[in-house]
């Protein structure tokens, strides 16, 4: 049954990439969903983007109706999962709607997760289960509160049927909202097509629409995989900064935009250790969290030998230019990490000169909490209360270890050589270091309470994450981390 288009909304869609690339889509549409129910709505988001309307129409939110100029599509890709490469992956379960423009006027994509069947199915259903799509909810809109770049969510709508994951479950849809789907694996794609060109009008549309600027350099294909380079140093620093663990950084969920994407086996570390792995599937600790910049590092090598074709003539000569230019941008990725990271450490231990020690000093604390066992989010609140000499913490009842009170006294020294007023170290750093964020055992009793229809608990913790730098009343549990025995055997899942 083919589906109407709605309008009783001023909001009308674009189909940009659809257009440029037809290659690389296959129109579809979503599947029937018997009694489509809003569960989950971001007004925040629907106001930047005049999406307003939609909150009361489950059935737009769903595909069941269509925008004006929306032409729903199945986006092609491929993608390295786990170091494998695989050369059809695709949208089996999702639909680009189409774009519209955000509040800066660039193009931002609707999307659907959970949609039913695709070509690119692969075997599986379709569909989703609520609590992942809750997951990925609560996930993204925590990610957006701490500053980290990443794809939003709009909408969570039960679907009034049920799915089979571990269970029966209730079924459900995601509606999320990018800068864009383009992936590392779309390009991994288009390099395997007989056709050239396709990549080559790929390259033009990634630049046009994320790194403009690299139109204009002699190389435009290589300066894309520069901007491309940058963003994802910048991102994995950022996550890495407040403990988050993506659990599956397959070159499919590597953006070209520097968006994190994709919230289904991932978690923030609680207690400290760099070879913290939460993901069920990911057994021999790849995307561990100490390996994640490793892992973005591979990801965009994948992305430098997809590019290849479009700037390489045939002669080899031309070819071995090409990798060796190829390679001197791939080298940048680990020191613009490392200067990214450096500077997000300098900025949650109140430190404003950059000093030639400041590495030493930042590794020393890392080491200290690994030895600790100490919990990353509590500690950096702990020492913004180390700054104000309190000796009653005002976040959180935790004190240091034995390994973070020896580290101590090198950084006080550091900040008393800034010479700053203590009161405005303290502030700097409580704007900067979260009071709240996911604690797994709370996401995991909010959704196991959400699948019963109690969405109480879900709505607490949403609260708790969306504002994140401010102790509340009421929410002190969200501040604590789980019994010490619950991460050591915690696993996420895909939900797929």
């Amino acid at each position: 049954m083919s589906a109407t288009i709605d309008r009783t909304s001023d909001v009308e869609l674009t189909s940009v990439f659809r257009t440029a690339l037809p290659e690389l889509v296959v129109d579809w549409e979503a599947a029937e969903m018997p009694e489509p129910r809003v569960v989950a709505f971001n007004d925040e988001l629907a106001a930047e983007l005049g999406l307003g309307a939609l909150r009361d129409q489950a059935d737009v939110l769903v595909g069941g109706r269509l925008l004006p100029g929306s032409h729903p599509v199945a986006m092609a890709y491929a993608g390295h999962q786990f170091g494998s490469y695989n050369p059809q992956l695709g949208d089996g379960r999702a639909l680009l709607l189409g774009e519209l423009s955000g509040p800066d006027g660039a193009l931002v994509d609707l999307h659907l997760k959970g949609s039913g069947r695709t070509p690119f199915a692969r075997g599986g259903d379709g569909r989703a289960a609520l609590g992942p799509m809750l997951r990925e909810f609560v996930f993204s809109e925590a990610m957006h509160a701490l500053g980290v770049p990443t794809t939003r969510s709009l909408a969570v709508v039960t679907t009034g049927d049920r799915v089979h994951r571990a269970g029966d479950d209730v079924g459900a849809l995601l509606v999320r909202v990018a800068s864009s789907h383009l992936r590392v694996g779309t390009f991994e794609y288009a390099a395997r097509l007989p056709d050239r060109d396709v990549l080559r009008r790929l390259v033009a549309h990634a630049i046009e629409r994320h790194h403009p600027g690299a139109a204009a350099a002699d190389v435009p294909a290589f300066a894309l995989l520069d901007g491309v380079v940058g963003v994802q140093a910048e991102l994995i620093a950022q996550w890495m900064l407040v403990g988050f663990v993506h659990g599956v950084m397959n070159t499919d969920n590597t953006t070209i935009s520097g968006e994190t994407i994709d919230y289904g086996p991932c978690a923030f570390m609680n207690r400290f250790d760099p070879d913290t792995v939460f993901s069920s599937i990911d057994h021999g600790g790849r995307y561990r969290y100490a390996h994640q910049p490793s892992i973005a590092e591979w990801n965009l090598t994948r992305l430098a030998e997809a590019l290849l074709p479009a700037v390489a003539e045939d002669d080899r000569s031309n070819l071995e230019a090409s990798v060796e230019q190829a390679k001197a941008v791939l080298e940048t990725f680990m020191p613009r990490f490392r200067s990214a990271w450096e500077r997000g450490m300098r900025s949650k231990l109140g430190l404003v000169d950059e000093h030639d020690d400041n590495g030493a000093l930042f590794d020393g604390l890392i080491a200290a909490m690994r030895d600790d066992r100490a919990d990353l989010t509590l500690t950096f609140r702990m020492l913004s209360d180390e700054v104000r000499r309190d000796t009653r913490l005002v976040s959180a009842p935790l004190d240091h270890g034995d390994a973070v009170g020896a580290w101590l006294p090198d950084w006080r020294t550091r900040l008393a050589g800034e010479g700053r007023d203590p009161g405005d170290v303290a502030a700097a750093m409580d704007a900067v270091n979260p009071v709240y964020v996911p604690r797994n055992h709370l996401v995991e009793a909010a959704l196991d309470a959400a699948a019963g229809g109690d969405l109480d608990q879900f709505r607490t913790l949403l609260d708790a994450v969306t504002d994140p730098f401010t102790p509340r009343p009421g929410l002190e549990r969200h501040a604590l981390p789980a019994p010490d025995d619950f991460d050591r055997t915690y696993q996420t899942f895909c939900g797929t």
